[in-house]
């Protein structure tokens, strides 16, 4: 049985996000999910994605982009048979680091003024990239027309989310990781994503030239490659 990818995606994206890489998952003959990820809280995400692949039978390979990588490395280690960690663009914290703390650890991001609160009756707020930073901030290695469709779909994320800390047990740390770099991430640094490969003792990383926080949409070549890699690793043990 062939694993199935479990595409989570991150902060400021949608499940449509990772078309371009489901496509070319499906083409090798892989069962392929695209979650909804709701973008409520770290915990609260991790037990969505948890349930979501309790009703999958067989191996599991699960792929995170940007908030995403913190959402599967605090999915239950009992939810299935996850046999591999895909991080793009993506955090992958330690117990109690956030994805604030952790996007500040490197210079280089400057996501924090291309933010628009939406502020709600409760105090809280959700967050999302104004539509006119989005395309320099997000994807500036797509065409205009292709980041206004991304501006225009995002989905917001809960300040509360990426201010919240990571559990006591990370994913990362029971199965096998591989990371997809950006060089040109303007969300989270590509010297931090470099760290956080080496401290989970990453299979592979693959670092793309030019790339932006997009990357899966702008290389999903790459990005499927090293998916489907990832998926091999049970055989080729």
């Amino acid at each position: 049985m062939p694993p199935t990818i479990v595409l989570v995606h991150g902060a400021f994206a949608e499940s449509a996000s990772w078309n371009r890489v489901a496509q070319r998952l499906h083409a090798a003959g892989h069962p392929v999910v695209a979650a909804a990820n709701p973008l409520r809280g770290v915990a609260e995400d991790a037990v969505a994605i948890s349930d979501l692949i309790r009703t999958i039978d067989g191996p599991v390979v699960l792929v995170g982009h940007s908030y995403g990588g913190s959402v599967i490395s605090n999915v239950a280690a009992d939810a299935g048979d996850i046999i591999a960690l895909v991080y793009v663009g993506a955090f992958a914290p330690e117990p109690g680091e956030s994805c604030i703390e952790l996007s500040l650890r490197f210079p280089g991001s400057t996501l924090g003024d291309a933010l628009a609160p939406i502020p709600h009756e409760d105090g809280s707020a959700d967050l999302v990239i104004a539509h006119d930073r989005f395309h320099e901030q997000f994807c500036a290695d797509l065409p205009a027309a292709e980041a206004g469709l991304m501006a225009a779909t995002q989905r917001p994320v809960a300040q509360a989310a990426l201010e919240e800390q990571a559990g006591s047990d990370p994913l990362w740390r029971r199965a096998p990781t591989y990371f997809v770099i950006g060089t040109e991430d303007r969300n989270i640094p590509a010297a931090l994503q470099r760290s956080l490969a080496e401290r989970a003792n990453a299979q592979r990383t693959v670092e793309i030239p030019g790339a932006s926080h997009a990357v899966a949409f702008s290389h999903p070549d790459e990005t499927a490659d090293l998916v489907l890699e990832a998926a091999r690793v049970r055989a080729a043990a």
